[in-house]
């Protein structure tokens, strides 16, 4: 027989890998032997967030000059995604990255926690833990994360990175004696919405606790999900004194 049904393929042969797929894992692999690069992969990787270019140089110790053409490489490949911000104003719109929806999870997603905080919420309120419970204990852990600063940090500017760290995208305004501060996206809000006096009361517990350990700074009214002004806390900010004992 000289005649073929199968394609042109040989007998008992593989088909042959798509060769614009095997480029393309071939050009991610590439990017991300890069040091640089894998370091912003990470970094995109872990934010709850979309970051600018000015962000993730800032987080990296690197100029922003550095990171721009790798961060315009990676989206070549197809390892990111590009969020374009108008800013209202005469000048260029502002750029965020994330990873693309296609984007290897390197084995840093999809992460256990939301799991592990519905099971655990559901405990506590099984138990019967009030909000006062869950505060105190938000204020251990906020404690534990002011002492990663040193001392002399300006609170507002310190509560203002932890937060943005857990995700809730904080907003300030501010004056000499007091500030406000919006969480625009809470990172939590199935569960807050579920059990509102436990996730928020938990939420109010870190902030306090986080304050009260760093100084300069204390929570004058926590607004909660159920508040009429939702999702912001009012801070008075004291004199510089370093953090408490």
């Amino acid at each position: 027989m000289t005649g073929s049904t199968d394609g042109g393929r040989r007998g008992g042969s593989r088909p042959v890998p798509d060769e614009r797929l095997r480029k393309s894992r071939l050009d991610i692999l590439k990017a991300l032997g890069d040091n640089t690069r894998y370091a912003i992969y990470l970094e995109l990787a872990r934010s709850p967030l979309p970051l600018a270019t000015a962000e993730i140089a800032d987080v990296l110790g690197l100029h922003v000059n550095t990171v721009r053409p790798h961060l315009e490489r990676m989206r070549e490949v197809g390892l990111l995604q590009v969020h374009t911000e108008g800013r209202g104003t005469v000048g260029r719109p502002q750029h965020r990255y994330s990873l693309a929806p296609d984007a290897p999870s390197l084995g840093l997603e999809p992460s256990p926690y939301p799991t592990m905080a519905r099971v655990l919420l559901y405990a506590a309120h099984e138990a019967g833990l009030d909000r006062s419970e869950l505060a105190e204990a938000g204020r251990v852990q906020g404690g534990a994360d002011a002492q990663q600063w040193t001392d002399g940090t300006a609170c507002l500017e310190a509560l203002i990175v932890e937060q943005a760290k857990l995700g809730f995208d904080p907003a300030v305004v501010d004056d000499d004696q007091g500030a406000t501060m919006a969480f625009a996206h809470c990172p939590f809000r199935e569960l807050a919405e579920a059990y509102p006096d436990l996730v928020c009361g938990l939420h109010c517990g870190l902030v306090e606790g986080f304050v009260e350990t760093l100084g300069g700074a204390r929570v004058a009214q926590f607004h909660s999900l159920l508040a009429r002004t939702p999702c912001q806390v009012e801070l008075a900010l004291e004199p510089a004194g370093g953090r408490a004992g």
